[in-house]
């Protein structure tokens, strides 16, 4: 029988103590990881599955994930993982080469660029003839762009506030992006309208698409102007996850293995510097008459491209042995 070890809310232990190492040590921390088990058919059901099976629908869900990345809840920092259903006071983290996509329940879509803080200080949703979404959303830093594609445009509405830093940027419109640095913080309308606020200046209502807002740390914000299309492009590519860098997504059907071992503590050392440094790694238990073998491995991969992307981006990171393996 297999049974596979996925993210849990709770940190195991180093699986050391004062006289170091030891098999009943081994075993304890693996037994630690038995109450966030990997769905198995027949045998338990996921929360969301649950959620979804009874008709349960969610405000916000990760849509996809190019690790590394985080998420903070209650205080307790894990991995994120494509297909998380995001609750308030949620916060998305994404460290260096990392993105994170939250899909909201109205169909508007967040990216999250590299080195990236997303938390969802407060959402609400109304639905009825259209959805209606309101709450806060905090880009403490880090670039992001908030898009609302065609199709949810007419059955939809949003009195959303995005507050990056010193700006609060109030959405009606559609696609916009922005980013808070320690210099300035810069708000791109691409398409729609919005409102923007900083501090006790007066408020600015920009409806001209393609034009954008700076505010400099210190100073008075300088005049809308229109952005030129090389710009635009530098900007939104700041968001956009990295083709072949690794793309996680719910139901994807590739995987990276990265360790195999009948050594327990072997591979929970693996399983442990992996997610430290954010990335889903899962540990596999396959048991047979010669024994047990442990494979610690990353999956949810939307291609075979982005896995093999992923596999080079894993040489060579603590908790990897040998060649990362690409399989489904």
């Amino acid at each position: 029988m297999t049974l596979p070890y996925p993210a849990c809310t709770h940190r195991p232990s180093t699986g050391t103590d004062d006289e170091g190492p030891t098999p009943v040590r081994a075993r304890r921390r693996l037994l630690m990881l038995l109450p966030c088990l990997w769905p198995v058919p027949g045998l338990l059901a996921s929360g969301d599955a649950a959620a979804q099976s009874s008709g349960a629908r969610d405000d916000a869900w990760v849509a996809a994930v190019q690790m590394p990345a985080w998420i903070e809840r209650a205080g307790v920092r894990t991995p994120l993982s494509p297909g998380t259903v995001l609750r308030i006071g949620d916060v998305v983290l994404t460290g260096a080469g990392g993105r994170a996509q939250v899909r909201l329940a109205e169909g508007s879509l967040v990216r999250l660029g590299e080195s990236g803080r997303l938390a969802l200080s407060d959402l609400r949703v109304a639905r009825g003839p259209s959805t209606v979404l309101s709450g806060l959303l905090d880009i403490a830093q880090g670039a992001f762009r908030f898009t609302t594609a065609v199709v949810q445009r007419a059955s939809s509405e949003r009195d959303l506030q995005v507050r990056i830093a010193t700006v609060t940027v109030g959405v009606r419109g559609t696609d916009l992006w922005g980013r808070g640095t320690a210099e300035r913080e810069i708000v791109c309308l691409i398409e729609g309208r919005i409102t923007v606020t900083r501090g006790n200046e007066a408020p600015i209502e920009m409806n001209d698409p393609l034009s954008f807002f700076i505010a400099p740390t210190g100073a008075p914000a300088l005049p809308v102007a229109p952005v030129d299309a090389q710009q635009l492009a530098q900007w939104t590519r700041d968001t956009d996850p990295v083709a072949g860098a690794g793309a996680a997504v719910p139901g994807g059907r590739w995987r990276v293995s990265v360790l195999r071992s009948d050594d327990q503590e072997e591979a929970l050392k693996s399983f442990d510097a992996l997610r430290e440094a954010g990335f889903d790694a899962r540990i596999r238990s396959t048991r047979s008459d010669a024994g047990a073998t442990y494979e610690v491995r990353i999956g949810n991969l939307s291609t075979q491209a982005e896995a093999r992307g992923l596999a080079r981006r894993l040489a060579g990171q603590p908790g990897v042995s040998g060649e990362p393996q690409v399989g489904r």
